[in-house]
This record gives C-alpha cells, sequence and structure tokens, in this order.
C-alpha cells in the first residue's frame, strides 16, 4: 500500500520524504490557504516545489466545475510536472474531464467520492485514482471503511485499473484497515503516518535494554 501525506506544507513533505515511507502528496485549495499560499503565481509555483521533494506523484486539484474550465487548468496543471495528477471532482463535468484526460496520457484523481456508483463512474472514465472520504461518511454515521472494502470487491470483479486512495484517513486504526480491505493508497496527516511508530511496549523494551546497557558498562 501506498502513503501519501495530504498537505502543503513543505517541511512537513520533507520530514515524510526523510522517513523514507513516502509515495506521493495529494493537496487542495483548503490546504494551500492553510498554508498562506494564494494567487495563480505562487499556487502553481508551490506545486513545483513539492514536485522537487517528492519521488511520486502529485495531486493537484482544479478549481473550476465546468467542462472546459478543468480542461484548461488541467492541462496548466499537468505541464508543470510529470509527477502532477489532475485531482477533479465527483461531478458530471468532472467525470467528462476525467475520460478527456485519460485519452490524453494525463494522470487523474476523482476526488469527493462517496458512493461505489460514483466511483465505477470514475474507473469507467479512466481515472487513475479514486479518493473516497472515509473519515467524513464516518463523520455521517456511514462506515467508510465499508465503501473501500466494496470498491476493492467490484474493480477486482472488472479488472479496473484505477487505483483506490483511502482519503480522509483520521487515525492509525483507519489507516491499518485500509491496508487489511486492500486499498492501493492512503493519504492523511503526517501524523497519523508517524503515529504508527508509537507502541508502549516499544518504549518499556527500549528502556530496560538501554538501562541494562548502562549496568554492564558501568
Amino acid at each position: 500500500m501506498k502513503f501519501f501525506i495530504d498537505t502543503a506544507n513543505l517541511n512537513e513533505i520533507r520530514e515524510a520524504h526523510d522517513l523514507g515511507v513516502l509515495d506521493g502528496v495529494t493537496t487542495n485549495p483548503s490546504l494551500m490557504a492553510k498554508e498562506g499560499i494564494s494567487g495563480q503565481e505562487r499556487i502553481i509555483q508551490h506545486y513545483k516545489d513539492i514536485c522537487k521533494i517528492v519521488d511520486g506523484d502529485v495531486s493537484a486539484e482544479v478549481i473550476s466545475t465546468d467542462f472546459e474550465g478543468m480542461i484548461k487548468e488541467g492541462k496548466i496543471l499537468a505541464e508543470l510536472d510529470d509527477k502532477i495528477v489532475v485531482k477533479v471532482p465527483m461531478i458530471k463535468d468532472g467525470v467528462k474531464a476525467i475520460r478527456y484526460f485519460s485519452s490524453e496520457g494525463i494522470k487523474t484523481n476523482c476526488t469527493l467520492v462517496f458512493s461505489a456508483g460514483q466511483a465505477i463512474l470514475a474507473a469507467k472514465a479512466g481515472a487513475t485514482y479514486v479518493s473516497p472520504f472515509i473519515g467524513r461518511l464516518d463523520d455521517v454515521s456511514t462506515d467508510g471503511l465499508q465503501l473501500i472494502e466494496q470498491l476493492v470487491t467490484i474493480y477486482d470483479n472488472y479488472g479496473y485499473g484505477t487505483q483506490i486512495l483511502a482519503a480522509s484517513v483520521r487515525h492509525t486504526m483507519h489507516l491499518v484497515q485500509c491496508a487489511e480491505i486492500g486499498a492501493d493508497v492512503v493519504t492523511c496527516p503526517l501524523s497519523v503516518i508517524t503515529a504508527l511508530l508509537n507502541h508502549p511496549l516499544t518504549d518499556i523494551g527500549l528502556a530496560k535494554f538501554l538501562a541494562d546497557h548502562k549496568k554492564a558498562n558501568s
């Protein structure tokens, strides 16, 4: 399973990269705004800066919601770097745009997916990734992980090449369960990835090893 970090913070991206487990980045206008990145020129430069750090795919989201606007924006984004994946919303014109980009060899990430039906449309249109938002489904008392499991079955049934990118991952159990179910990718904050390092028995064991070493060498 691939690990993507969901952020626009360059320091966090570098930290995840240096940890040795980073496979890609997802970001969006909200995350850009959180880092104080605004204006077309600054946003474009920020995507370039991210691509310099990351070895894998970088999802860059279009703002337009009409077909022509998404195509125009998507082409500009795709020309920035071969790593760029054009992130398109799950709407009618978005599905049309995914089909167009797919025919042009441009990678896509269909975002804001909340149902199996939506994910089927994205896969049939040729999306590189589909992003079901499991945490947001949990927020409305719907099992987000069940959707991931459903998509794994459906995509396997028909041999769809679209990768299931579990988004809105809130905690380590989300991440581990996505791995158990068979999601291709998870995208989450850096804190979720680093939290995988923690276990009290590891801390206790290390403390004992160090104490024993100190006794043996005192």
